[in-house]
C-alpha cells in the first residue's frame, strides 16, 4: 500500500470516530507539518499507522482539555509525538505561554506519557535521523514487543518473510510454491495478504498484475527469529 492511500484511509477512519470539538480539531488542527511527519518519518519507519491517533485529546492540568499532535497507544505504554516549528516557539510565544507549555509537558509525564519532539526542519531535511529515533524508542520501550502485525502472522506467512530476508532479493509466486509445496493460486493469495499488511512491497511498475515482491525495510531478522 502506498503512503497516500494509507494516509487517506487513516484520516477517514479517525474522522468517522470523531464528533464536536474533537472532529473540528482534527479537520482544522491537522495540517501540513503533521502530514509531513507521517510521510517522511513514521510511514518509512513502520509502514503502519496502527495504534497511532492524530490530534488526540487529553485532560489538561488546568481542568480543561488539550490536543496532542500524535498519540501512540499500547496497553502498557503511552507516547506523545510532537512537531515543533521554530517560528511558533521562538517568536510568537510570550512568557506565560512558554511557562504554561512546559508545565503541561511535566503533567503529561506525571500521567505516564513518554514524549518525543521533532522540529519541522528535521522532519524535512533529516528524516532518516527522526526515523531512527522512533525506531530506537520502540525497540527500547516496547520491550521487544512489536506493535505491527508480525506477532499475528501465520506459520506460512512467516516462512515466506524468512525466505525473502535470507535471499535479500525479490521473490515470486513460484518461489513460494517451491517453499511451501502449494499451488500457484495459494501462493499468490499469501503474497497478497503480506502485501496488504505492508510487510511485502510490490516490485516493479507498469503492470496491473503484480509478479514479484520485496521485503519491507523495517522487517528484521530478530522479528522473524533468525
Amino acid at each position: 500500500m502506498e503512503f497516500e492511500t494509507a494516509y487517506a484511509q487513516f484520516m477517514e477512519d479517525h474522522k468517522k470516530a470523531r464528533r464536536g470539538e474533537r472532529f473540528r480539531r482534527l479537520t482544522e488542527g491537522h495540517g501540513h507539518a503533521e502530514k509531513m511527519l507521517l510521510e517522511n518519518v513514521w510511514w518509512p519507519a513502520f509502514r503502519s499507522f496502527e495504534n497511532l491517533h492524530p490530534e488526540y485529546e487529553v485532560s489538561d492540568f488546568k481542568d480543561g482539555a488539550r490536543f496532542l499532535d500524535y498519540a501512540f497507544l499500547l496497553d502498557y505504554m503511552l507516547l506523545n509525538v510532537e512537531i515543533d516549528g521554530y517560528k511558533s516557539h521562538a517568536k510568537d510565544i510570550d512568557r506565560n505561554k512558554f511557562s504554561d507549555n512546559l508545565m503541561r509537558q511535566n503533567h503529561l509525564i506525571l500521567d505516564g506519557w513518554r514524549i518525543l519532539r521533532f522540529s519541522y526542519d528535521d522532519i524535512v531535511e533529516r528524516p532518516r535521523m527522526c526515523q531512527q529515533i522512533l525506531q530506537q524508542f520502540m525497540g527500547r520501550w516496547t520491550d521487544g514487543r512489536r506493535f505491527n502485525l508480525l506477532s499475528t502472522l501465520k506459520a506460512e506467512e512467516r516462512d515466506i518473510l524468512r525466505m525473502a530476508l535470507r535471499r535479500r532479493r525479490i521473490i515470486r509466486p513460484k518461489d513460494v510454491c517451491q517453499l511451501l509445496v502449494v499451488e500457484s493460486q495459494k501462493a499468490r493469495k499469501l503474497l497478497r495478504n503480506l502485501c496488504n499488511k505492508n510487510l511485502l512491497i510490490p516490485h516493479g511498475t507498469g503492470s496491473a498484475r503484480i509478479f514479484s515482491y520485496k521485503l519491507a525495510d523495517f522487517v528484521t531478522a530478530d522479528d522473524l527469529g533468525l
